[in-house]
């Protein structure tokens, strides 16, 4: 028997989950709505485990920004404020033998003078600093923005680690992503002997006592009782009536999966948006324990290095009370065996790729149009933190309400 549902949230990640729970503060009945997840714990990528005794994300690293006063509001309803510590970031970049501190260009300061004088030199030198006009191609604008030094370096290499591809088949248009920091500010903060620019996100950031980042996720799962059905993946979808899996029928369906499962578990789409789904481009990432304790500080560490598979380090025991060791984050493309504990992650990071916003964009508007709205990291195609996630969830759900 076909079940009828007014919303249908496919995905029980924090954009689905924030979403379903924004419904019911709006005034929507339980009854109405209907979260399914193709896992047996909700939190997507934000989910977590315990290894050696300690909590471990599996998505990688995981931390809430404090920037956002109404997602800490959100988010404390079901793992309280007194339940987190509050951390200031550091994080850090081993280049030349050394640890820099992110950004690594309002950083230089803290680099032999030689290295110092060599990127300073090289970054006097950049297209953006002399006025040029700004490259299309990925790697050309890196070496535009920050110089041949940096980009040689770290951006570069530490691109072609996490993407695995050719950089070129990048777009330039989420480079804004980048921290800011001009050719005035870098030299003043070597002449000074301190970091100058502002940090990007995660400045000051919030994590769990007692838990690994997932707990908040699963308290808001087990929040929804009946209306999450956990271990339910998308098997088949008739898009005429709006069906899923044959036993649920949507008003409509806001979709925080990746639209690949749109391919596999529909015959029926559109040809356009089949070849625009097949254009989008994700890479996996495996996650593994190392028990070994980092004489450092940091909370997690970027590691440009191309003779080394993975990209970066999470020092949990930095950051997780009671907790030993770290876990990296590596593009399965360059993983290497392991004995001890790794974790997979299919769908990590979705790739913004030159054709990705024309592909997205034609996507969602054929789905508006067939009442079913992309939502979060993989319906949106687009890497978000997860305060991002949860804000532009719970603003989504306010839009779609007050459309009836």
């Amino acid at each position: 028997m076909v079940k009828k549902i007014k919303y249908l949230i496919l995905g029980g990640g924090p954009s689905g989950l924030t979403f379903a729970h924004s419904l019911l503060d709006l005034g929507i009945s339980k009854n109405e709505l209907l979260v399914l997840e193709a896992n047996a714990e909700a939190g997507g990528l934000c989910r977590s485990t315990i290894v050696d005794g300690a909590p471990l994300d599996i998505g990688g690293g995981h931390f809430l920004d404090v920037k956002k006063k109404e997602v800490l509001d959100f988010l404390f309803r079901f793992l309280p404020q007194e339940e987190w510590n509050s951390y200031h970031r550091v994080a850090k970049i081993i280049l030349r033998g050394q640890e820099i501190d992110h950004p690594l260009e309002g950083n230089l300061w803290q680099f032999f003078r030689e290295d110092q004088l060599n990127y300073l030199e090289s970054i006097a030198q950049t297209g953006s600093v002399r006025g040029e006009t700004m490259p299309e191609s990925f790697i050309e604008w890196i070496r535009w923005k920050l110089g041949e030094c940096i980009a040689n370096d770290y951006m570069l290499p530490y691109n072609r680690k996490i993407w695995a591809m050719d950089l070129n088949l990048l777009g330039t248009y989420w480079l804004y992503k980048l921290p800011n920091v001009s050719f005035r500010e870098t030299l003043r903060s070597c002449l000074e002997g301190k970091a100058s620019g502002t940090l990007p996100a995660h400045g000051t950031f919030l994590y769990p006592k007692h838990y690994g980042y997932g707990e908040v996720w699963k308290r808001m799962g087990s929040a929804l009782g009946s209306q999450l059905i956990r271990s339910s993946p998308i098997t088949s979808i008739d898009l005429t009536t709006r069906t899923i899996n044959k036993t649920y029928q949507a008003e409509k369906i806001i979709t925080s999966i990746p639209w690949m499962y749109w391919l596999e578990a529909n015959s029926s789409l559109p040809e356009r948006i089949r070849e625009n789904i097949k254009k989008l481009v994700n890479i996996s990432i495996d996650v593994d324990y190392q028990k070994k304790n980092l004489p450092t500080k940091a909370h997690w560490i970027y590691e440009p290095s191309e003779k080394i598979s993975y990209h970066r380090m999470l020092v949990r025991s930095n950051f997780c009370p009671g907790s030993r060791g770290y876990w990296t984050e590596c593009n399965a493309a360059r993983s290497l065996p392991t004995n001890g504990f790794r974790h997979h992650n299919e769908y990590a990071y979705p790739v913004n790729t030159l054709e990705k916003p024309k592909s997205i964009n034609t996507i969602l508007e054929w789905a508006k149009t067939n009442k079913i709205y992309g939502l979060g990291r993989w319906g949106k195609w687009e890497h978000m933190n997860s305060d991002i996630a949860v804000s532009e969830a719970m603003a989504m759900a306010n839009e779609i309400v007050s459309q009836g």
